[in-house]
């Protein structure tokens, strides 16, 4: 039995997407950048450049969409929130270790801290990292990315809390992802973003700053400012 017009070109134009996603991948690992044009992506991909722009507006997007799938590779441990059966065995797990009840914020700091940010984002920072120095595109891509990540994480909250206050949700991964974006620039000031044991703990210091900030709100930080 043959599938319906429609269903072939949804899984038409899916596989075209795929192929253009997966030949700029090959493309930037073979440069190390994104110095290629769009007529050697759309021949990697077997496509045509008409193609490649029914599907992305620029060169540009199709880049975001690859450091985001990189990106959102590397958080599967994220993923695991929204398993009904993970979420009980480490609230459990967390609970006999703290001897309280935990809260959503827990969880999440958790997964933050139990994910392998530093590998994805040394890609990121090479693939973005060409041009020598910040750009909007840079600033753009990364926010996209991050941005990416963020609704991932909502929904995986969500549907691992329904009972929760969505908005409520919204707000604390927001307010995770924006420091994270924070993070990972002073990270890379402070590293040249390497992978290495010496940038591995930074990473970790950064984050364990910003879940602090997060968890107890920025009063000390402006309760030290000076005042004239």
């Amino acid at each position: 039995m043959s599938l319906p017009v429609v269903d072939r070109r949804a899984a038409l134009k899916a596989r075209h997407r795929r192929a253009i996603v997966d030949a700029a991948a090959a493309l930037i690992g073979e440069s190390g950048g994104t110095r290629f044009s769009v007529d050697e992506l759309a021949e990697r991909a077997d496509v045509s450049r008409r193609t490649v722009f029914n599907h992305f507006a620029s060169l540009d997007d199709v880049v975001t969409e690859v450091c985001s799938e990189v990106v959102g590779a590397a958080l599967d441990r994220l993923d695991a929130i929204a398993s009904d059966q993970q979420v009980g065995q480490d609230q459990q797990r967390r609970q006999d270790e703290r001897g309280a009840d935990v809260t959503l914020f827990d969880e999440v700091a958790d997964a933050l801290r139990s994910t392998d940010f530093v590998t994805p984002l040394v890609y990121l920072t090479r693939v973005l990292g060409d041009e020598g120095g910040p750009s909007p595109r840079r600033a753009f891509t990364l926010i996209k990315v991050f941005a990416d990540v963020s609704m991932r994480l909502t929904a995986a909250l969500a549907a691992s809390h329904p009972d929760a206050d969505p908005f409520d949700v919204e707000l604390l991964v927001g307010s995770l992802m924006s420091g994270l974006i924070v993070v990972y620039l002073r990270w890379v000031d402070v590293t040249g973003a390497v992978d290495d044991p010496a940038a591995r703990e930074t990473w970790t210091d950064l984050l364990e700053r910003l879940l602090d900030a997060t968890r107890t709100g920025h009063e000390p930080v402006a309760s030290s400012r000076r005042t004239r």
